[in-house]
């Protein structure tokens, strides 16, 4: 049985140590080309406020229809 099991190691292990692969992020930042303005910067948090508050809130409004069985 260890015959078998050194076989398979022998086997096994070179194609785990050549077979990785690194990868790396290619991702390059620079400042922003134009400045976003006071209504820009609003209307954004306020698309995520909706976005993220907008579903818990109609669940909570409609707690009530929810709870009723028919």
């Amino acid at each position: 049985m260890s015959g078998l099991v050194k076989i398979a190691a022998a086997r096994v292990a070179p194609a785990l140590r050549t077979g990785t692969v690194t990868q790396r992020a290619s991702l390059y930042t620079r400042p922003a080309k134009e400045k976003l303005g006071t209504a820009e910067t609003a209307i954004g948090l306020g698309m995520f406020s909706l976005a993220i508050l907008g579903p818990s809130g109609w669940i909570l409004a409609h707690l009530e229809e929810y709870k009723k069985k028919e």
